[in-house]
Formats: C-alpha cells, structure tokens, sequence
C-alpha cells in the first residue's frame, strides 16, 4: 500500500506541480507497523462507556467522501480496553457538569485509512467540498497533511468526540463542524489552549471566518476533561485525542469496525 500510495502521490505531483514530500510525515505514524485483525484488547465503547451518544459519521454518509467507509460494517465504537476505561472517567467527569460524550469516531481500521487515500488521490470527487472544505483545492490534502496513509485511529486508543448538552439536548456549539479541514479545527484558533483565554485571534482563517468566546470556552470543556484523564490533543483538530499511554503504539489494527462479540 505504501509504494502503491507513494506512486499516486507522485502522480499529483506531476500533474499539480504541488510539493507532497511532507505528506507522509505525521507524529502519529510509526514506520514499524505491525498490523493485525485481533480484536481481543478492544471493547465495544458502549459497554465501556454506556452514556456515550454514536454519531458514527463513517458508517454514514455525511462525512467528508459523502459515502460509507470501507470497514464500517455497524454504526458502532470500538476502543482498546485501557482507552475506554479512561474515557468513561471523562464521561463521569463531565457529566457531573451536565454534558455527554457524543464519539464520532474511535478505532478505525487500516482499511478506512486506505479508503480515505484513494478519495484524496481524486480530484474530481469534491461533492462534499462546500460542507468539510470551501476553502482548500483538494489538491493540497495531502500537501497540508489532512489526510495520511496512517492514522492513530488504527491503533484503537484514538477518539473524535464532541460534548452533548443534557439541559438543551443539543451538542454544545463549537464553533465549527468534525472534519473541517481548515485552521478554525485548531485547538488555538482565537484562543490560547493552554491558558484557556479567548483572544478572538481568528487571522489565520483564509476566509476571515471566527469563532465565539463562548464557542471557544466550550472547545476547552471538552480538552481540559479529556488531558485531566490521560489524554493528549492533536494540534490541528479540537475534537481529536489520543490516551498518552496508548496500549499499542506501533501497531495498526485491520477487523472492521462491528459489534464485538461479548
């Protein structure tokens, strides 16, 4: 797959006259991959974590393809048995503050990954441009590293979430969608994560888009619960954390995503 992949980069390359070499260099690949189909250290989420909501987007079609990944076989979550524990004590913690986990995705197999290059390597699939990325040339995907042809989701202790507000019944307002390619993902975007302080900073959106204070403040709810229980956050997307301590940190998992058996 790599060779395979290396090749079509290459391709684009030449037909865009874009520079790819940094599209394979993520924090979260690790060139000795060993891949497997056992599932026996994951669970099904919901077991683990039975107040989590499932927005599984990639068994659906609303996500940034606009069709069912290849792996989603059920609209389920699964996590390694360490990843679960930790994220049910950030659903405890933040349901003592009135909310819910709501989990967009979880382990996602090599497979998925794989279909993710192929729909990159094809610039002439943009029918979900004006929802997940307006303002980018599908061209640069790779260039500006939004996709990957490894991902820490395939490891199984890696989640999208977002918090559900139980007093309005209705997810908290973000500011902007899962899977918004673009830099008002990032976790700074008008604000310092560290600090939590809004500075409304929003210069670093091409189309001068912005997020609220309020907007902010929710995005640092949902990253203080996740970093107080073990989890450690992407640079690049609000929503994306990974257990620091992660069980299986060079390996890359291959069954699909469906109920495990109990």
């Amino acid at each position: 797959m790599r060779k395979k992949t290396l090749w079509i980069l290459a391709a684009i390359l030449t037909i865009s006259g874009a520079c790819l070499i940094t599209c394979c260099n993520n924090n979260d690949d690790n060139l000795a991959v060993s891949p497997t189909d056992d599932s026996s250290q994951f669970v099904t989420l919901t077991d683990a974590v039975p107040d989590a909501i499932l927005e599984i987007r990639y068994f659906g079609t609303y996500n940034f393809v606009g069709t069912r990944i290849d792996g989603y076989e059920e609209p389920t979550a699964l996590m390694t048995r360490q990843a679960a524990k930790a994220l049910k004590a950030v659903s405890d913690d933040v349901m003592a503050q009135g909310y819910r986990l709501k989990i967009y995705d979880a382990y996602r197999p090599q497979k998925g990954v794989d279909h993710f290059v192929r729909w990159a390597a094809d610039l002439t699939a943009t029918e979900m441009k004006p929802y997940f990325y307006p303002d980018l040339d599908k061209s640069v995907l790779f260039e500006q590293e939004y996709i990957y042809e490894k991902s820490g989701h395939t490891r199984g202790s890696t989640v999208d979430l977002t918090l559900f507000d139980m007093q309005t019944e209705k997810e908290l307002d973000m500011g902007g969608t899962f899977d918004w390619f673009g830099p008002e993902s990032h976790p700074d975007f008008c604000g310092n994560p560290e600090t939590g302080e809004y500075t409304g900073d929003n210069s670093k959106s091409p189309a001068g888009r912005s997020i609220t204070e309020e907007q902010f403040r929710h995005r640092m709810i949902l990253r203080k619960a996740m970093l107080d229980h073990g989890f450690k956050a992407l640079d690049s997307e609000w929503w994306h954390f990974t257990l620091k301590d992660e069980p299986f940190p060079d390996t890359y998992f291959t069954f699909p995503v469906r109920q495990l058996p109990q």
